[in-house]
């Protein structure tokens, strides 16, 4: 069973000049319907550093892909992966599946928290 999965938003960071986000968004996609098709529903974001700016503030995205994914408690995981299916898989399953209700997680760099409080609220 995924923990408080209504709260949990899985974000990737990419760019429109970034051939691996064009072929990796079409993983993301097919990562997301699986795990909708379980039944979860956390919010899904696909979000272009430049477009949205604002939204990602000083949030440093070193490389491509980056994926956040917090809850409305803390912030999970703020990396890049690589850009295979089971990686994510595995990942979301490390930290929506089979991880505790009540799991701390390490701390992350303040532009890492303030971008998921930006996220958390963030209107589509």
């Amino acid at each position: 069973m995924m923990h408080g999965m209504e709260d949990v938003h899985v974000a990737c960071l990419c760019a429109a000049w970034c051939l691996t986000c064009d072929d990796y968004r079409r993983t993301f996609d097919k990562v997301a319907a699986q795990v909708q098709a379980t039944g979860a529903a956390p919010r899904w974001h696909w979000i272009d550093i430049e477009d949205e700016a604002d939204l990602v503030g000083d949030f440093d995205v070193e490389t491509f892909p980056t994926i956040v994914i917090c809850d409305a408690r803390c912030v999970r995981f703020a990396g890049p992966l690589t850009p295979q299916p089971q990686t994510l898989s595995r990942l979301l399953r490390a930290v929506l599946v089979d991880a505790a209700p009540d799991a701390s997680w390490p701390a992350l760099a303040q532009a890492v928290e303030d971008f998921a409080r930006r996220l958390r609220d963030h209107k589509p």
